[in-house]
């Protein structure tokens, strides 16, 4: 069986931003997850990264720290200041990864002092494509995964299967081509209900997404990142949890 996290924002922005991410820990942990998703976007006020800590250790999870940060800007500058606090928030929180989206990537983007700024960093940066039409550009997300590579310094990727629907692009596609710098998948499948693109559950009987896990590592880690709807919270979680450490 593989490791199944559980992103924060699958129960819903609202019950976060109320009951906070320290409400979720003993349901992922009852469920059989072996990882929560934090959200930085959905902290509501100061937040005492040192409890919920110790909170996830003591329910044996790891987390994976996200934050809506882009690299670069559309001037080609790197959002060091903000990477800089993330990274702090990610390391106080003994996160295993830091999970961030590309932004303008260009020619005159400042990629040597986003190279620095990875050799120093405690934990890996994983860049996860996005729904904007400049973070989820497939053959910007290969080119700037290809330059890192050929510059020494190593960035791998957050596969998001039902993000790619935003960008148009066929998920096999994106699969054939990054499956080598991949190593953390969001798994949600996409309704599109009259033009208009919405996260939904996968399917235990649909083979298209299943299917893309073949061209990944083994083993890779995955997260639910779907919408967990019901009275018994856990008990929904759970059936998805065992569903995607199946695969």
């Amino acid at each position: 069986m593989t490791s199944v996290l559980v992103a924060a924002s699958a129960y819903g922005a609202d019950l976060v931003r109320r009951l906070g991410h320290a409400h979720l820990v003993p349901i992922v942990a009852a469920a059989g997850a072996a990882g929560l998703e934090i959200r930085s976007e959905l902290f509501v006020g100061e937040q005492d990264l040192d409890a919920l800590r110790e909170l996830l250790k003591k329910h044996g999870l790891f987390s994976v720290y996200s934050a809506p940060i882009e690299l670069f800007g559309a001037d080609g500058k790197l959002a060091g200041a903000a990477l800089e606090q993330a990274l702090a928030q990610a390391h106080q929180l003994q996160s295993r990864y830091l999970k961030v989206s590309l932004g303008h990537f260009s020619p005159r983007s400042e990629v040597p002092a986003l190279a620095r700024f990875v050799a120093q960093a405690p934990l890996p940066l994983l860049l996860e494509n996005d729904q904007t039409a400049h973070g989820g550009n497939l053959e910007s997300i290969a080119a700037f995964l290809a330059l890192c590579h050929s510059n020494g310094f190593a960035m791998g990727m957050t596969f998001d299967m039902g993000n790619w629907r935003w960008s148009g692009v066929d998920p096999e596609t994106a699969a054939r081509l990054l499956a080598a710098r991949v190593e953390y998948v969001h798994c949600k499948g996409v309704f599109n209900d009259n033009g208009k693109l919405k996260a939904v559950p996968l399917a235990a009987d649909d083979p298209s997404w299943q299917h893309l896990f073949s061209y990944f590592p083994h083993g890779v880690q995955r997260a639910i990142e779907f919408p967990l709807i019901g009275d018994d919270l856990e008990q929904v979680t759970r059936h998805h949890v065992a569903m995607l450490a199946s695969v």
